[in-house]
């Protein structure tokens, strides 16, 4: 059984940065592309990040690109966000997710994800 857990989520300040982290089990995490996503409460789901199985390709959605930073570590089944220079609208429940097919590519589509994680809050002050 796949399971995810996001952590590093937390207040801070506009301008400031954060680092999250999804740490996967259940499966060969070395075989499936990875995404962030991030929800507002009455907003759907919205794409941040993926990645590609391997690591080697990588998007952003536009509003993030340039401060955001996608990576994952295959040796330690995790995947990290890390968040620079951060705005107010970056305030969101961080959620990560994982496609079903091994060796697919990463998508911009939450449902092309099967597995998510539970959620970590992101809360930029102005």
């Amino acid at each position: 059984q796949v399971q995810l857990v996001e952590s590093g989520g937390g207040l801070v300040q506009t301008g400031g940065s954060l680092r999250l982290t999804c740490a996967a089990s259940g499966r060969a995490f070395s075989s499936y592309a990875m995404g962030w996503f991030r929800q507002t409460p009455g907003k759907e789901r919205e794409f941040v990040a993926a990645i590609s199985w391997g690591g080697s390709s990588t998007v952003y959605a536009d509003s993030v690109k340039g401060r955001f930073t996608i990576s994952r570590d295959n040796a330690k089944n995790t995947m990290h966000l890390q968040m620079n220079t951060l705005k107010p609208e970056d305030t969101a429940v961080y959620y990560c997710g994982q496609r079903g097919s091994r060796y697919s590519s990463p998508s911009l589509l939450p449902h092309e994800y099967d597995y998510w994680g539970q959620g970590t809050q992101v809360t930029v002050s102005s």
